[in-house]
């Protein structure tokens, strides 16, 4: 879809230049990590004798993937030992590059974190209608609590079904209206209102909204004043399968602490999985499809279920701390004014066969199945990008008249907490950041003919990313599976709802090999195969010239605002364009 827009023709002009074609948790001993300048930090793994090039490349980006996503960097979880390699090398990488450091006379920013490990062997026990049950922690469920504190007890707690678990005013919709839920345990469906039906009247059609997202149905529960909320768990509507939960939360769960995240918490929220749930509610007499139909029309009552939750949850808490990587590229004429590019370095860490976590001796040592989670293209192919693309800027000549920055940020995988935190404590004032363009998950799977932009139809960056694209022969297009809610999962998002106009776009699925079927094909393998598994590696078979073509379009993008003084907008109409208008409006542009 094309929009008119004044955008064009500046950049048109200025498109036509370019040449797109080249262009802390301590240690398991108690040790502090690493600091910058320290002993420690100079051993920091390198990129071997690999010699880089000015240009954008398979080679460069490769040689990134490979150190950042290795076994040496276990996984890079926050806090761990992987995490002072990743920023030791990112530091290392943002020096070789001549770029200032991004934080003040630092090229870190300290993000404090509350780290909260739960008890695996921890049960979830049901009284339904008198009879007893017991929920094993990840085969049939998962809690933890972001309370910050070893031990959380529900006793009791009369169970609840609120629908999708949505309150919604401009959208006419409240499942919690007529009910009160303070002490209760609450149950929902994931996604939006209308989406199991297939209702393309109900909110935004197929496309998830942020009302659909699992972090916003544990938000509202507890301001509902619930004591737990447990979300029903099906493919479709989560847009991955139970192992991915099971693995995102085993283990370590990184947080901010309260005092600088205020938003109410609840004391145990988790999921369960759709078998559970659907023989739970046949235990109680209710038809668990009939219910997805009912949650999913207008005036839709919660339920009150003859049943009660318990569940005595004790965790491990530690208060620590994590780290944004961010350097910097002055710009020559107006450096007050930046553009970011960003990417997440954080992943799942190491886990054990036996369900651990980050430093169990089994995982450590490699023994029995592969425990480490590489992150390669989730998300050690987004933080490579953008080194690739300061590069480029390094070495361009003439050097940009704005500024750059590049933000490499934590906790992604834990909520967006380190683009959260950052947008809170922004280095370079919001109302001066002309724009946010983000990398996560870069697809190595070949040269196409499209391009997806997340969120399609958002802000006027996207007439820019069209003439770039257009230069390649390339067409945009919204993702395939808005469902899926993608906007709403990656670091872009919390700049979005401050009102810096964001950018999250990467190579589409049509396939100059293959075609629309085997770039699609592709896709589902990731996420079927690799995507949250330690099967997430570098491999070198990867076809890596259409990273190229996504790196050189997203780097010519900032190229053309870097070089001008357009100030980009969202779209009339869109959600964040109000909060946009509000930022900018002391500023004289």
């Amino acid at each position: 879809m094309s929009r008119p827009n004044p955008l064009f023709a500046a950049t048109s002009l200025v498109v036509a230049t370019l040449a797109l074609s080249a262009c802390n948790k301590p240690p398991a001993d108690g040790a502090a990590p690493a600091q910058p300048g320290s002993d420690a930090a100079a051993t920091a793994p390198a990129a071997a004798d690999h010699a880089f090039d000015a240009a954008i490349n398979a080679a460069d980006f490769a040689q990134h993937v490979k150190v950042l996503a290795s076994d040496e960097f276990e996984g890079r979880a926050p806090g761990s030992a992987g995490e002072d390699k990743t920023v030791q090398y990112l530091e290392a990488q943002f020096k070789r590059l001549g770029l200032k450091p991004g934080n003040g006379d630092s090229y870190f920013q300290t993000v404090p974190m509350v780290e909260t490990t739960a008890d695996e062997s921890t049960v979830l026990k049901l009284d339904v209608k008198g009879q007893a049950r017991e929920l094993k922690f990840g085969t049939d469920m998962v809690v933890g609590t972001r309370t910050g504190q070893p031990e959380v007890k529900v006793e009791a707690s009369d169970l609840v079904f609120v629908g999708y678990g949505v309150n919604a005013p401009e959208q006419q919709w409240n499942d919690y209206a007529g009910v009160d839920v303070r002490g209760k345990t609450v149950v929902m469906f994931v996604n939006d209102p209308g989406f199991h039906g297939q209702d393309a009247t109900l909110f935004e059609g197929k496309r998830m909204t942020y009302y659909g997202r699992w972090t916003y149905k544990f938000e509202e529960a507890a301001r509902q004043g619930a004591k737990a909320a447990l979300i029903v768990h099906d493919d479709a509507g989560a847009s991955y399968g139970w192992d991915v939960v099971k693995n995102s939360w085993s283990g370590a769960q990184f947080d901010l602490p309260a005092k600088d995240d205020p938003e109410p918490r609840l004391p145990v929220q988790g999921w369960i999985t759709a078998d559970t749930a659907r023989k739970l509610f046949a235990d109680l007499g209710q038809n668990f499809d009939q219910l997805y139909q009912a949650a999913g029309k207008r005036g839709f009552k919660a339920v009150p279920l003859q049943a009660k939750a318990s569940v005595d949850l004790k965790s491990k808490i530690s208060e620590k701390s994590s780290r944004n990587v961010i350097a910097r590229l002055d710009g020559a004429k107006r450096p007050d004014e930046a553009i970011v590019y960003m990417a997440h370095w954080d992943h799942l860490g190491h886990h054990s066969e036996e369900g651990g976590h980050e430093g169990h001796p089994a995982a450590a040592k490699g023994e029995g199945h592969d425990t480490i989670y590489n992150g390669a293209v989730d998300n050690a192919s987004g933080v490579a990008g953008i080194l690739e693309i300061a590069e480029a800027f390094s070495k361009q000549t003439p050097p940009p008249d704005r500024s750059l920055l590049f933000l490499a940020v934590t906790l992604e995988e834990s909520g967006l907490l380190g683009s959260k935190y950052y947008v809170a404590h922004p280095t370079v004032p919001l109302d001066k950041t002309v724009a946010v363009i983000n990398l996560d998950a870069m697809p190595i799977i070949g040269k196409s003919k499209d391009m997806t932009v997340v969120g399609f139809g958002s802000s006027e960056l996207e007439d820019i990313l069209k003439t770039v694209a257009d230069g390649q022969g390339r067409v945009l297009h919204a993702e395939n599976t808005p469902q899926d809610g993608f906007y709403f999962r990656s670091d872009h998002f919390n700049f979005a709802k401050a009102g810096v106009p964001a950018l999250y776009a990467k190579g589409g699925d049509d396939l100059l090999d293959g075609g629309v079927e085997a770039g699609q094909k592709a896709q589902v393998d990731y996420r079927d195969k690799r995507y949250h598994k330690p099967a997430d590696e570098f491999d070198p078979s990867w076809k890596l010239d259409g990273v190229v073509q996504d790196l050189d379009a997203l780097y010519g993008v900032g190229k053309i605002l870097a070089g001008n003084e357009q100030w980009p907008n969202w779209y009339p109409g869109n959600a964040f364009r109000a909060a946009h208008d509000k930022l900018m409006a002391p500023a004289k542009k």
